[in-house]
């Protein structure tokens, strides 16, 4: 076990000196970890159009480098690159069993990447951890009940969720749970729950072959035609309609607390 131990230790040292003696040839590879920071910053606030600015200059570095070995190194580097964005998953209080999938998920496309899609791809990466992002992005509302139930709802959104059965998980009554949530997000608790059912529900839509009453159980909608009508009120088309059209764009509910809100009684 020592020799083994040994024989990588040397390993790693050789390559490691290889290595150093290699980017000195490249000034630029000095900016990379600087880059990064400020890439992962862009992620991590949502900014697509700067972090896809910011990762067009880390690839240069990349293919500099690494030259006919650029997949290789643009691979990896990606595949780094989920891994962080998955453990900030985790800090949003993602579930560690999505977080998991999310980067399995990451990493299986990353490793049928080509040379001529790889930029494509990368942009594409951007787009899809913005948008995980932004769907577990923690709530700042000023009561903190209402952020606690909004998180609970994106924990537990293919559960059978009902006012009722949220206000006892929070042990507190519906009447002050639908007020509070009212006053402070602007909609309804049950509108709410419709919302976060057609965001989640368009992934599945556009990423898998479900069937769309298949979908519409999942998140416990009464029928698919239900379905259908609450789909199209947010999303402006039917679920087939989106399913259909891959470049029509995703819906988000906005979550800003309404300037009329009075100071939060806790």
């Amino acid at each position: 076990m020592k020799k083994e131990s040994s024989a990588i230790a040397e390993a790693i040292s050789k390559t490691y000196f290889q290595e150093v003696d290699s980017v000195s040839h490249f000034p630029k590879v000095d900016q990379f970890f600087e880059l990064e920071a400020k890439l992962l910053h862009e992620i991590y606030n949502l900014e697509e159009i700067q972090a896809k600015r910011t990762l067009t200059e880390v690839i240069t570095i990349l293919t500099e480098r690494f030259g006919k070995d650029a997949i290789s190194g643009m691979s990896t580097y990606f595949t780094v690159l989920s891994s962080l964005v998955a453990r900030k998953l985790l800090d949003n209080q993602v579930p560690p069993k999505k977080a998991f999938a999310f980067n399995y998920a990451c990493t299986e496309v990353i490793s049928a990447m080509s040379q001529a899609s790889f930029l494509q791809v990368a942009e594409e990466l951007i787009e899809f951890y913005i948008d995980f992002i932004a769907d577990r992005k923690q709530p700042t509302y000023r009561h903190q009940t209402v952020n606690k139930v909004i998180m609970f709802i994106n924990d537990e959104l293919e559960s059978n969720l009902t006012v009722e059965n949220i206000a006892k998980h929070f042990h507190i009554s519906t009447s002050h749970l639908s007020r509070i949530f009212r006053e402070h997000v602007g909609i309804t608790l049950v509108e709410y729950l419709n919302i976060r059912r057609v965001e989640e529900s368009q992934y599945y839509l556009r990423h898998t072959t479900k069937s769309i009453t298949s979908i519409s159980n999942q998140f416990h909608f009464c029928n698919q035609s239900y379905f259908t009508r609450i789909f199209k009120k947010y999303t402006g088309v039917t679920p087939k309609h989106f399913r259909d059209k891959p470049n029509y764009p995703f819906y988000r509910f906005d979550l800003t607390e309404p300037l009329e809100v009075e100071e939060a009684v806790y």
